[in-house]
This record gives C-alpha cells, structure tokens and sequence, in this order.
C-alpha cells in the first residue's frame, strides 16, 4: 500500500473532497454571505477607479456633533441677530455684492462676538471652510469660544495638531482670564470648564432631540455668495439680510 504522503498532488485533492463532502454537516464551517455590491465597490477601489471612503471614527462624529450643538447654541442664543447686524453694518455685504463700506477704514472697531455668530452660521449653512475663515478672525481677536469651535472642526477631520493648537490657544487665553477670580491653578480652570461643555453637549445629544434648523434659505443665499466672492469659494462678508434670517431660525415653526 502505498503511503498517502506519496500521493500525487492530485490524488489528494480528491481524497480531501470526498471527506470534506461526507463530513457532518455540524463540524462544517458556515458559509458567509457574500455582499456582491460591496465586492463591487472594493475592486473598483483597487482599480483605481474610485476612492474607497474609510469609515468615519467615533472621536471625529462626536467633535462634529459637539461643534454642531455648540454653533446651534450660538445661532440661537438672545441677541445674536443683533450682534451679527452690527456686524454687517461694519463690513456687511448689502445684498447684490457691494460691500458696505467700500473701503477698510471703517472695519473698527469691530463686533468680535458677531464674527463668531457669523462664523457659526456658515458652519450650520454648510460652508466649513469659511467658517473656518471667521473663526480665526474671532479667534485672533481672543474670542475663546472660537478658539474652541476651531479645536473641535479640526478634531472632527483628524486634524489632530492643528486640534492640539487651538486648544491650547484657548487655554491660554481663558487661563489668563480667569487669574483674577478663579481659585486654582489655572490650568485647572480651563480642564474644567472643556469637560463642563464636553458632557453638557454629549448629554444634549443622547438624551434632546432638539427640531431641525431651517437653515435651507441660508444654503441656498450662502451657495450663491461664495460664488460670487471669488474662485476660492469663501464668503468675504455677512449678508446685511442676515439678521432677519437668524430671526427666522429662532422663530416658533
């Protein structure tokens, strides 16, 4: 008799079969289900021919979702729209493309919590990058919750040390803010009031489920802004309309 090892290669893939089809159906392996579309979207990807998107990480959908409560906040809170007016009366834009002024030398001074509400309406109307644009402005000009709001978009597209450096920017200046009345270290201060906002948001978002924003008229106004303020798509200016439009988000629907 000859040994099995001196089978031909052949041989012992037919004696492998045949007990593979009479083994007990038990001690078989299940058969996965295969996902023709998925396998589709994987060679196409291989192929180069279009990307294959990676799955969004759970650290980054929560900074989108606390920037996005957090702008709502803004948006929403009393005296927004008047801030943002006053805004645009500085440097708004009138509604056709002509700015008011036409010039830079009334630019000053300038209502530093009405660029974040600005910037924070450009984040909910869809225009990141803008938003971004004022944020910095704001931010540059100490306002700590733009400084925060950039922290966490840079967080949420896994920008970790542009995320690192606006946090830090924001301890800075709320660290040195709060030497005058706040008992610690001020460090501490800082750590503190992250986590306060941190859970507060987190809480909204498990447990309130706060309606829609209609925020549809300001996409729409905003899309056709960007493309006249020039190729790189930001938006130069605020709206003189604007304040009545936050109006309207806040109103009773």
């Amino acid at each position: 008799m000859t040994p099995p090892w001196n089978n031909r290669p052949a041989d012992a893939d037919a004696v492998w079969t045949e007990r593979l089809r009479e083994a007990d159906p038990g001690v078989r392996e299940a058969r996965r289900p295969f996902d023709a579309g998925e396998g589709l979207r994987r060679l196409a990807a291989g192929a180069g021919l279009v990307p294959l998107a990676p799955a969004p990480r759970p650290a980054l959908a929560r900074a989108r979702r606390r920037l996005d409560v957090i702008s709502r906040w803004i948006v929403t809170e009393a005296g927004a729209a008047g801030h943002v007016g006053e805004l645009a009366a500085l440097i708004g834009d009138d509604g056709t493309g002509e700015p008011a002024p036409d010039d830079f030398t009334e630019w000053l001074p300038v209502d530093v919590h009405g660029v974040h509400v600005f910037a924070c309406v450009l984040h909910l109307a869809g225009h990141p990058e803008s938003a971004v644009f004022w944020w910095q402005l704001a931010a540059g000009a100490e306002h700590t919750g733009a400084a925060y709001c950039l922290h966490l978009h840079h967080l949420s597209q896994g920008e970790t040390r542009e995320a690192a450096f606006w946090k830090r920017q924001m301890s800075a200046l709320r660290d040195r803010d709060a030497q005058d009345w706040f008992d610690g270290p001020p460090n501490d201060y800082t750590r503190d009031l992250v986590n306060a906002v941190e859970s507060f948001t987190a809480y909204c978002t498990r447990h309130r489920s706060p309606g829609p924003l209609p925020v549809r008229h300001l996409q729409e106004r905003y899309e056709a802004m960007a493309d006249r303020h020039g190729e790189d798509g930001l938006v130069c200016r605020p709206d003189s309309r604007l304040p009545d439009r936050i109006q309207h988000l806040t109103a009773p629907h």
